[in-house]
């Protein structure tokens, strides 16, 4: 006998679970490409976005992943042979400078050793090195989903400032976006990268840029530049097939916009608190399980856990037999470990906490987690739910 009838739930970051508003939007038949009730609905969407990012810049959408819009950042701004500095301390961050390396850009790595802040001494004292400015660009990831850590933005910015260097940020945001807090105005972010598969509640297939006007004399004389990637006639072509380098993802435009109404009708303020209480409720559990056992967090330092997704370790491969029972027994699908580099680690599992959450799902998740160790008989301490439910008790 299986339990496994009722809904399962998806508990990876990303894509992440899809609201009924959202999937109903795209049940519809194929609208105008020219003009009309998509043309405006899209406006209207890529504003909100603008409004969530905290953005006065310009919005620009791919038909693509988040590799796609990293691919965009640096054929719009660089040329063979510059010099960008990357800030790696997360899996995502080092295949964004990698594709950096194979664009022919020149890339300064500062690694983080282990899972640790971003090395704010290290760049500064690179900016300074840099007399003659030839850094174009600093990357650097916000939430990196591979160990669940979050860098803050604002530390790298105040850092370009101090060291008075010209060159542009440019911030992987895929996870993070309606997830963590971001203000890309306030910050200095010359260059975001978007997503819309996690925090966006959107099925895959859609990439952002959000621009700052510092961006435009990069692009003048970026040779990396193609036609398909290029930002200039997806901000001003006048047909609107041309902002998307050919047909519109006409209901992927359509899901998105429901998705960015819902966020705007509860407010970004209000589901960035309401990721954090969500991300505590799992904290209070992974610190009570670790109390009497050998399951612990990957990222210790509170203040550097990402409230969009948790990295769990455990012994050996325990992990991967916790996937593999709560996927077979509770419908419960978590995500898989991912090593610094490349492929996957069974020692560890993540719970996300991004989008479309509420109390019942991410307290069932842990239930599930819970009836697993039980069943696997895997050592761990007790009092895990009575500890999230506190935490949701006090929201």
């Amino acid at each position: 006998m299986k339990l496994t009838f009722g809904r399962d739930h998806l508990a990876i970051p990303g894509p992440s679970t899809m609201p009924s508003r959202v999937l109903a939007a795209m049940q519809q038949a194929a609208p105008n490409i020219y003009a009309g009730p998509l043309v405006d609905l899209t406006e209207h969407t890529y504003q909100g976005l603008l409004r969530i990012a905290k953005s006065s810049g310009q919005l620009i959408s791919y038909v693509g992943n988040g590799h796609a819009a990293w691919e965009a950042s640096l054929s719009n701004t660089l040329s063979p042979g510059d010099e960008i500095i990357a800030l790696v301390n997360g899996r995502f961050g080092g295949i964004w400078a990698t594709v950096a390396e194979a664009l022919g850009v020149k890339v300064t790595w500062i690694r983080s050793e282990g899972p640790s802040a971003i090395d704010t001494d290290a760049l500064l004292s690179a900016l300074h090195a840099d007399g003659g400015h030839r850094v174009q660009a600093v990357l650097m990831v916000q939430t990196d989903t591979a160990n669940s850590i979050v860098n803050s933005v604002e530390a790298v910015r105040n850092t370009m400032d101090e060291a008075e260097h010209p060159a542009l940020l440019m911030v992987d945001a895929i996870a993070s976006f309606a997830c963590e807090p971001l203000r890309m105005d306030d910050w200095g972010v010359d260059v975001l990268v978007m997503a819309c598969q996690k925090g966006l509640m959107t099925p895959p297939g859609l990439a952002f840029n959000i621009i700052s006007d510092k961006v435009w004399p990069f692009h003048a004389k970026a040779s990396l530049n193609t036609p398909y990637w290029d930002w200039k006639p997806r901000v001003s072509g006048e047909l609107f097939p041309e902002k998307f380098g050919g047909t519109p993802p006409t209901h992927l435009l359509l899901a998105l916009s429901e998705a960015v109404k819902m966020l705007e009708e509860e407010g970004i303020e209000n589901t960035w608190a309401r990721h954090r209480a969500h991300a505590e409720c799992v904290w209070a559990a992974v610190d009570a399980w670790s109390a009497g056992g050998y399951i612990r967090f990957n990222i210790d330092n509170k203040a550097l856990r990402s409230t969009a997704v948790t990295s769990i370790v455990t012994q050996n491969e325990d992990a991967k037999r916790i996937q593999e029972w709560i996927s077979d027994h509770t419908g419960v699908v978590l995500g898989v470990g991912l090593l610094p580099e490349q492929g996957i680690d069974n020692s560890q599992f993540r719970i996300a906490h991004m989008g479309h959450l509420s109390p019942p799902m991410i307290l069932g998740t842990l239930s599930c987690i819970n009836s697993a160790l039980i069943a696997l008989d895997i050592k761990h301490g007790a009092g895990a739910l009575d500890a999230a439910c506190k935490v949701i008790a006090a929201h």
